[in-house]
């Protein structure tokens, strides 16, 4: 496999202080897989305008141990079209270059975490093939467990007394803040979201309520008076296991719990690990708001207003909201693969020790459902509600989630499994025999948003004793509808956070 490299790639992975962990993972699989890897010359021009000899020299001897592509592609008609429709810069065109030599089938995948590139790529019809970091990692660790060395704990909360700040993970943080020691030794008391791979700090999240007389006198524009939640620090690094998904999902949990107007976060803009963050927060609904100085320099300020609403068209946009205007589903999941996808939703019978996060799909808000159903009337913000089986005690109502498409079109068993395996909770192994059990009712996958835990949990006896199954052979064996006031009846007797459903 040859893997053409971004050039900012490239430059991270090559500056003589690298700050990130992520590029070394990075790195070390594309090593591990023997694929080969390859730069443009748009890569050596770019490197060729330092105007520092000592870093031009040595970043020179770096590329050495890279593959320059001998040729360029010329431009297809389809990537002139797309090139005319987007490029404004050289830059733009530089990243279009890049672009054709995978349309061209000169390289196998691109490596870039720009995002106008993936544009281009998708509407190109080539999205497959160009990665991010993250994504390429998700890729990688979902296709090749055996290569996998190292155990990535599940996210625990833990006492900032409790961890210790020497840890390497924190350097880059302390590069950007004056006095982190400082501020981070004030918090002894208090609580941080921590996860770990081989016992060292890979993530770290630490969130905190705002009251109205909280003063903004850095923030421009000015901040309104509200109640807010700050999202005070955040880093992941990238492993390909969707820690920064699971640490959103955290985020909103609290914005729910305290009741907040907005979310807001402040970032620098100075490498494209803050770009990766800002993009997965714009993902999410955050917006550019302004800016905040502060003795560190000059942050960029992003906010998500949090007031109740919901967009059927877009449900990511204002997660965890759901509106009520949509089908609402029951739909069955076997123990066995109920609590690796859904985290939050635990049983009280199993242990938390007993679900690490090796797996991508434990971690990520954005998860993979393969049905047979024959009910296929499914539209992107329809609710499905998920039934762990059991029997007439056992069987239970854990989890809602929001519809954000359904895929029906499958050319084969590989492109099925290319559909799945990232974000479900099955192995190639299984989803081959799904897709070949039964040959004339091929499966089919919805993508959605794991979006509530319920607190309270009703059983099979309950549901009927409430009149929303009618008796135990009614329990869902695929997409089961069901009416307004049987949604009702389950977020009432749930006991949930009824300002999530949206009339």
């Amino acid at each position: 496999m040859k893997v053409l490299l971004d050039t900012n790639i490239v430059i991270h992975r090559e500056t003589s202080t690298p700050q990130h962990k992520d590029i070394g993972n990075l790195f070390c699989w594309i090593d591990n897989l023997k694929y080969q890897k390859f730069i443009h010359q748009v890569t050596i021009d770019e490197i060729n305008k330092l105007q520092n000899e000592e870093k031009l020299k040595a970043f020179t001897i770096k590329l050495d141990s890279y593959n320059l592509l001998p040729t360029i592609a010329p431009l297809t008609q389809s990537v002139k079209t797309i090139s005319d429709k987007y490029d404004k810069s050289d830059n733009d065109i530089n990243d279009t270059t890049l672009l054709n030599e995978v349309f061209c089938n000169r390289v196998d995948l691109l490596l870039t975490e720009d995002r106008n590139i993936h544009k281009k790529a998708i509407e190109l019809g080539i999205g497959d093939r160009v990665f991010t970091i993250d994504s390429f990692l998700e890729k990688a660790t979902s296709e090749n467990p055996e290569l996998i060395n190292y155990k990535v704990l599940s996210v625990r909360k833990e006492y900032f007394g409790n961890i210790d700040i020497q840890d390497k993970f924190f350097n880059s943080i302390k590069s950007d803040y004056d006095g982190f020691d400082k501020w981070f030794n004030k918090k002894s008391n208090e609580i941080a979201y921590v996860c770990r791979t081989d016992d060292k700090i890979s993530a770290f999240l630490y969130v905190k309520v705002e009251g109205l007389d909280e003063p903004y006198d850095d923030i421009t524009p000015f901040f309104p008076r509200k109640r807010r939640l700050k999202i005070g620090t955040l880093k992941v690094t990238l492993n390909g296991y969707k820690i920064g998904e699971r640490f959103i999902k955290i985020i909103f949990d609290h914005a729910l719990r305290f009741r907040v107007d907005e979310i807001y976060v402040t970032i620098f803009s100075n490498d494209f690990e803050h770009e990766r963050l800002i993009y997965l927060l714009e993902d999410f609904g955050f917006k550019y708001w302004g800016t905040k100085t502060s003795s560190s320099g000059e942050e960029m300020v992003y906010v998500r207003d949090f007031s109740r609403k919901a967009s059927i068209e877009n449900p990511k946009s204002t997660y965890p909201f759901i509106s009520k205007k949509v089908n609402k589903f029951l739909t069955p999941i076997y123990p066995d693969y109920h609590t690796n996808l859904f985290p939050d939703s635990i049983l009280r019978t199993e242990s938390l020790d007993d679900f690490v996060e090796n797996e991508p799909f434990r971690n990520a808000i954005s998860k993979v459902y393969i049905s047979r159903s024959v009910e296929r009337s499914l539209t992107p913000g329809d609710i499905i509600i998920f039934y762990r089986t059991g029997g007439f005690y056992k069987s239970v109502i854990t989890t809602i989630g929001i519809i954000e498409n359904i895929i029906t079109s499958i050319q084969d068993e590989q492109h099925f499994i290319n559909l799945c395996r990232k974000r479900s909770v099955f192995s190639d192994e299984e989803l081959s025999e799904f897709w070949n059990y039964k040959p004339r009712n091929r499966p089919f996958v919805i993508n959605f948003l794991y979006a509530y835990s319920f607190p309270k949990r009703v059983n099979l006896a309950r549901l009927i004793e409430l009149g929303i199954l009618a008796d135990v052979e009614s329990a869902p064996r695929g997409f089961t509808k069901i009416s307004e006031e049987s949604f009702n009846k389950i977020i009432s007797e749930t006991e949930s956070n009824e300002s999530i459903i949206i009339n």
